[in-house]
């Protein structure tokens, strides 16, 4: 419930703070005199995008702050939910500054626009001349329709059980997908695969067998030169063996004679035994060097594959070759996995669509039920309002595709006139008619809806004398459950409400400020008598507005 709203330097209004009944409250006022400035101001509470226009003074910043009583609507797990401190006296304010950037706070905590506007459509319901064109969506004939069949609770749950639905089916439309591609690919794959495997590889193995085709394609220069050591080491007159032996021998005969000497023969001493094991070990080698060209031909064709698989999958070294068959195998092995993750999705998927089906059904079926109640009770309401013959029909068909708000097709189809056939509303429905069919919904789902609060901006278009007394009638009715205000151009209406406001402007030096008044008794008497005979009030305007206050 709407406690109290506070504006300052917004469009005409300087500064306003009003505080508001929780019963039915109406507003009036001459047109342009600020009416709509009021919705502006309470539309940026719940979180209508502002600009620097708003301003009435650019220079100084805009704040308008609306405090609500929510207490009685369970609302603490929302506020939980985002994070914001709970007040059963919750105040919302909204400020403008001078650059133009906008702030909103709830109980003085920072919040975002999109937790502003959620806040506030659970807060209050603003319904102006233009969005009684929402009657002729399906959307919003089936959220009516819902309310009647107290499909809250079953909607929650489709949405849920849709959810988790469309989850795995989104998975398992990815799994299929990626099975196709990797099938188109799978021979292709399984080609590379065994081209690989076929080939042996070992990590390592190409610089020896690089050094193995060197040595093999070398054979009979090798062992030409190995031959030549040998003999210039061990030619037996002049060998290099011989001479060293020598050497070593003179050494031998002044080694006594000093240190220095001494040591040059043990190093002439360690020399030949490291030259003589150099020369064992080219004997040994030039033994083992045998021309194979078998083994040529083998290592040659060996790397002449490992060459061609580098060059096909563009890398250098046997590793990155052995990466890549892995991941061939992975993806070869893939395929056959996909089909057991398919599969099992697929289960998964018959039991969750079964689920999202049961649900939408028992939701068709209270649909079905509550259609009925809510023709009746539209029409005992427009009776009331001076439609006598107005009729409804509601077709819901079940189908097939999955809503988010269930499975079904809901069209609300009208007729004004016995005899006359039926057709949908936006075609077949007046403005007069269209005003009193939507007051009439407003007022059934006063009774259904834990909302708190509803305004109707000139909802009585297109109606006058004793329709309006009705519709006054109606709106009072429902304050008894929810906060009602009406901004009305009508008297008739103007005298239903317990409490009555009047917008007015005046000038105030070189400027033009609106101004909100709650009106006493004398007042209220002298602007109903206005409303009816204009601002040349007689004597029977006045005589009629008593009338009609009491």
């Amino acid at each position: 419930m709407l406690l109290s709203l506070s504006i300052k330097n917004y469009a005409l209004i300087e500064s306003l703070e009003t505080d508001f009944s929780n019963q039915f409250s109406v507003i009036t006022g001459e047109t342009g005199a600020g009416k709509s400035i009021l919705l502006g101001a309470l539309g940026l509470v719940l979180g209508n995008r502002a600009d620097l226009t708003s301003l009435k003074d650019k220079e100084q910043k805009c704040i308008i702050e609306a405090q609500f009583a929510i207490s009685n609507y369970n609302l603490q797990s929302f506020f939980e939910d985002n994070d914001m401190d709970y007040e059963d006296k919750t105040i919302i304010r909204r400020e403008i500054l001078p650059s133009g950037k906008s702030r909103a706070f709830v109980n003085d905590s920072p919040v975002n626009l999109q937790e502003l506007q959620e806040l506030g459509a659970m807060l209050l319901d603003i319904h102006s001349q233009h969005q009684t064109r929402e009657l002729t969506e399906e959307n919003y004939q089936i959220e009516i329709l819902d309310a009647v069949a107290n499909n809250v609770e079953l909607l929650t749950s489709y949405k849920i059980a849709l959810s988790d639905f469309k989850s795995i089916q989104k998975e398992l439309k990815q799994l299929i997908e990626e099975k196709e591609t990797l099938v188109k690919e799978h021979e292709y794959n399984s080609f590379l695969l065994n081209e690989l495997l076929a080939a042996n590889l070992v990590e390592g193995e190409q610089e020896t067998l690089e050094q193995e085709l060197e040595q093999l394609s070398n054979v009979e220069f090798i062992k030409e030169n190995f031959e030549r050591v040998l003999a210039i080491a061990n030619e037996e007159q002049v060998g290099a063996i011989v001479n060293l032996k020598e050497i070593k021998l003179a050494l031998q005969k002044v080694a006594n004679f000093s240190i220095s000497n001494a040591q040059l023969l043990e190093r002439m001493s360690s020399s030949l035994l490291e030259i003589e094991d150099i020369i064992s070990e080219c004997e040994q080698s030039n033994d083992k060097i045998v021309a194979d060209p078998e083994r040529l031909e083998l290592v040659n064709t060996k790397l002449q594959t490992i060459y061609t698989l580098q060059k096909k999958h563009q890398v250098q070294t046997i590793a990155e070759l052995l990466v890549i068959q892995n991941e061939l195998d992975a993806k070869v092995i893939r395929v056959d996995d996909l089909d057991g993750a398919i599969n099992k999705l697929a289960s998964d998927l018959k039991v969750k669509q079964k689920k999202v089906d049961e649900i939408a059904y028992s939701i068709f079926e209270n649909r079905k039920k509550a259609a009925p109640i809510l023709i009746e009770k539209i029409r005992t309401i427009l009776a009331q309002l001076g439609m006598l013959e107005a009729n409804f029909q509601i077709e819901i068909n079940h189908s097939d595709s999955y809503g988010v708000k269930g499975k079904d097709e809901v069209v609300l189809l009208f007729s004004a006139n016995k005899g006359t056939s039926f057709g949908l509303l936006k075609k077949v429905a007046s403005g007069g008619e269209m005003s009193r069919i939507m007051l009439a919904i407003k007022a059934i789902l006063a009774n259904y809806s834990k909302l708190p609060t509803i305004i109707f901006d000139e909802i009585d278009t297109g109606v006058s004398g004793e329709i309006a007394i009705k519709m006054g009638e109606i709106m009072k009715e429902m304050s008894k459950t929810m906060q009602v205000f009406a901004i009305t151009h009508l008297p008739q209406i103007a005298a239903k409400g317990n409490s009555h406001y009047k917008v007015s402007k005046r000038n105030l030096g070189e400027t033009t400020i609106s101004e909100l008044n709650l009106l006493t008794t004398e007042e209220r008497i002298q602007q109903i008598a206005e409303m009816l005979s204009g601002k040349d009030i007689t004597e029977s305007a006045l005589q009629h507005a008593k009338a009609l206050l009491n």
